[in-house]
């Protein structure tokens, strides 16, 4: 695993590579970019998803991903978004300034949820709502409706952040992933974002 990052002549950028014998992950993000995204790890229904993320909070993201999906898409999934995790923290550096928390409620059509942040350098996560059998669901004919969580739990756990997520209403299996991850991002997006009447480190402890 190699990385680089915070650039100081590019605020808050970072890259990291990560290598097993299970896959093969390049992430780079700008978390002051406008969600412009190269975005290819092999599965399809996945890029989408990563594809919305950056779109909707506005980090910059090239995502370059390969693994051993003749198994199953689960590894090289996981390992994208552990990897996503570490570049953000990385990214976010001491993460003075920034506002801390966000929260967002997106709807797409019939399914709705509810996304709160707070980038508190404790990961953890709280993830409900989801219609039963949501989990057994073939997206795309290769994303299980269980990779959801698996996600946010790998990003929570390495980037430091508490996520919870809560799914208010849904139908489609496809609308019900992507409604998540659109909340996230703006749930994100919010908290990343500089704050101007912020000065230091918004924590009572100094340090987040």
């Amino acid at each position: 695993m190699t990385s680089t990052g915070p650039n100081p002549a590019a605020a808050r950028t970072a890259r990291m590579e990560r290598a097993t014998s299970e896959s093969s992950v390049l992430v780079e993000i700008n978390l002051d970019g406008t969600g412009v995204s190269d975005i290819d790890t092999s599965v399809p229904f996945y890029d989408h998803m990563l594809t919305a993320l950056c779109k909707h909070s506005l980090i910059d993201m090239t995502v370059k991903a390969s693994g051993d999906t003749h198994i199953d898409v689960h590894h090289t999934v996981e390992d994208t978004a552990i990897t996503f995790g570490e570049v953000l923290r990385t990214a976010l550096g001491n993460k003075a300034g920034i506002r801390r928390f966000g929260e967002a409620t997106v709807p797409l059509d019939e399914a709705l949820a509810h996304a709160v942040v707070d980038v508190s350098g404790r990961p953890y996560l709280v993830h409900g709502g989801e219609p039963a059998g949501q989990e057994y669901h073939l997206i795309g004919g290769h994303f299980t409706g269980s990779l959801t969580r698996h996600v946010f739990e790998a990003i929570t756990l390495h980037a430091g952040i508490c996520l919870h997520m809560n799914v208010m209403a849904g139908r489609d299996p496809h609308h019900i992933v992507e409604a998540q991850f659109k909340a996230f991002a703006r749930a994100l997006r919010a908290a990343i974002e500089p704050d101007p009447r912020v000065e230091g480190i918004p924590s009572t402890k100094g340090a987040l």
